[in-house]
């Protein structure tokens, strides 16, 4: 038998406290085809499944997404999903933390309305980053969730095929799986809860042996995402099974564990103010430190065009530093009109966000990177001893390539800073030492301060003391 299998999704994490609207040019879409091409869904193959590609647009993360373009993105994919009936299985690659205009549960909605399309007898999967936030809505309709284990995250396709492989153990077998679920009041920053530090290492690294229990098929623990002040925010404990009393049973151990560890979390490399940082890179003689400008990372939503640091080198008169990057169009257009070798004026950053602090400096221009696409491009330019990046449009520079396409080399700095929390995977191995500025922007890490409307209280650590307990929760279709 051969089974019928759709796959597609909608993969951004939104911070609510940016202003800079994510829109549909934003995205990277692939559809039909093209989705079973890209490498993202290579794993995709298996003798007795016909994968059915629909749509996938993925973002890199910032403020919430305009309704037009979500309404845009999710009709097409419906249509898609209409089309491809019957089904034996769905597979949604999900993020879990976006955030669209007017709405409270945009994944909540993804998934009703493709549980609409597809029926009540069609098993739907899920994967989710670790940072995504849950809701009742969203696991009442699902049958199997599976979510990253690790943050950095270096799982990402070891968690696609889990849940995959999970949809295809359930046709083959035609064994019904279900999900409960635990919440836990805990919202703590990406940065604090890392799984390269304690405790999250050894509250991660057990769950896999949740995994070899009787009726227990996939144990997760959800971080959340605290940059969204919203109704679902909140860290939670998610088990897919095939024997309900076991499955409450890991979700609340889960839950309960991280619940105990929650004073114990905290900041993996050296933390402080961005002046006690920079004296720290001043006073080095190791290299290359590596700083990160924390509050204005775009892969967590940071709007990425602040200036702070920049000018903070600049009043220092720092040499031998590379800043990667700053994200303004407009400065970089300008760099390419004047040419390489060119000194030109710059007014840099504060363009997506009128808030973010500005540069304005000489600049010399040392290297265009043209791209197709005029949003794409990336100019390099030198203010006396700094050699800065500057991007058409938001990304990050988390990758060594990302340095060697321009010409750079992170790795004979003497200071790299990039707009980032925690370091990526390839960047944290060099890094000699690791700092982290607590820098201002839309995902400040002194989360306590933040403006605190919608989320459910109390929820730690915006409160401190309050009792709790464990209780896990089963998909109404589990029911």
């Amino acid at each position: 038998m051969t089974f019928r299998i759709a796959v597609g999704g909608i993969h951004i994490e939104c911070s609510t406290y940016s202003p800079a609207l994510t829109r549909s040019e934003d995205f990277r879409v692939v559809r039909g085809a093209e989705l079973l091409e890209a490498d993202y869904f290579s794993f995709l193959k298996a003798s007795d499944a016909l994968h059915l590609p629909l749509l996938h647009a993925r973002a890199v993360p910032g403020g919430p997404v305009a309704r037009d373009a979500y309404e845009a993105f999710k009709a097409d994919f419906l249509e898609r999903l209409k089309a491809a009936q019957p089904l034996d299985g769905l597979y949604l690659a999900m993020h879990g933390a976006m955030n669209v205009e007017g709405m409270d549960d945009a994944e909540g909605d993804w998934i009703s309305s493709a549980r609409a399309v597809v029926g009540p007898d069609c098993p739907i999967a899920t994967s989710y980053d670790l940072h995504g936030n849950l809701s009742q809505t969203i696991i009442d309709q699902i049958d199997i969730f599976a979510g990253y284990r690790t943050a950095p995250h270096i799982d990402v396709r070891e968690t696609m095929v889990r849940a995959w492989s999970m949809l295809l153990k359930a046709l083959r077998t035609g064994e019904k799986p279900g999900v409960a679920w635990a919440p836990v009041p805990v919202l703590l920053p990406g940065e604090r809860t890392s799984t390269e530090d304690e405790p999250a290492k050894s509250l991660y690294a057990v769950l896999p042996d949740f995994d070899r229990q009787p009726g227990i098929w996939d144990a997760n623990l959800m971080v959340g995402y605290v940059w969204a002040d919203e109704p679902r925010a909140t860290a939670c404990a998610v088990v897919t099974g095939t024997d309900r009393d076991a499955a409450q049973a890991v979700a609340e151990a889960i839950a309960d564990s991280y619940w105990r560890a929650r004073d114990a979390f905290r900041f993996g490399p050296v933390t402080g103010s961005l002046p006690e940082m920079l004296d720290l890179a001043e006073q080095a003689r190791t290299s290359p430190v590596i700083l990160a400008d924390s509050g204005d990372n775009p892969t967590g939503g940071g709007v990425g065009d602040r200036a702070d640091v920049l000018n903070a080198l600049i009043a220092r008169n720092f040499q031998g530093a590379i800043v990667a990057g700053i994200t303004d169009r407009p400065a970089t257009d300008a760099c390419f009109a004047a040419g390489v070798g060119v000194e030109l004026e710059l007014s840099i950053g504060g363009t997506l966000d009128p808030s973010s602090p500005r540069a304005i400096t000489k600049a010399c221009v040392l290297r265009l990177d043209e791209d197709e696409a005029l949003a794409e491009r990336q100019a390099v330019v030198t203010v006396g001893g700094i050699t800065l990046v500057l991007a058409a449009r938001r990304r990050p520079y988390h990758n060594i390539s990302d340095f060697t396409r321009l010409g750079l080399d992170p790795r004979t700095a003497r200071l790299v800073v990039v707009k980032s929390g925690y370091l990526s995977p390839e960047l944290q191995p060099i890094a000699n030492p690791n700092l982290m500025a607590l820098t201002d922007g839309v995902i400040n890490q002194e989360i306590e301060a933040l403006v605190s409307e919608r989320r459910v209280q109390p929820i730690y650590p915006f409160v401190k003391s309050f009792d709790y307990r464990a209780a896990a929760v089963f998909s109404a279709r589990w029911r």
